[in-house]
């Protein structure tokens, strides 16, 4: 009884977990770097994210969208684009949210 309950477990557990998986590779945000980025994960404040196909993706997270991307854009450099839900940032929004990379690429150039 103990094994078939188990076996049946395994099994839900691989079920849901493929199926997870595959939900959660588009991500909430999706953040594209303008330039290649060697790092394959990245954490700004609690949200993980992990480079899928050139692009960070993360799952939705308390903070605010804008903040995320100057995090993001903080830590990458500057981003072609920033996917929330499905809605991608305007230009003047990428702007804003690039400004942070600026911000980074000049203290980096001064250490």
């Amino acid at each position: 009884m103990i094994r078939r309950i188990a076996s049946a477990v395994i099994a839900t557990a691989a079920i849901i977990g493929a199926t997870g998986v595959q939900a959660q590779v588009p991500g909430y945000y999706v953040a594209t770097p303008i330039a290649k980025v060697a790092k394959t994960r990245l954490i700004t404040r609690s949200t993980l994210w992990s480079q899928q196909n050139g692009a960070f993706v993360a799952m939705r997270a308390p903070e605010r969208d804008t903040v995320l991307c100057q995090l993001v854009a903080r830590d990458v450099g500057g981003l072609s684009s920033f996917v929330v839900g499905g809605k991608a940032y305007d230009a003047a929004q990428l702007d804003k949210c690039n400004g942070k990379a600026g911000l980074a690429a000049q203290s980096v150039a001064a250490n």
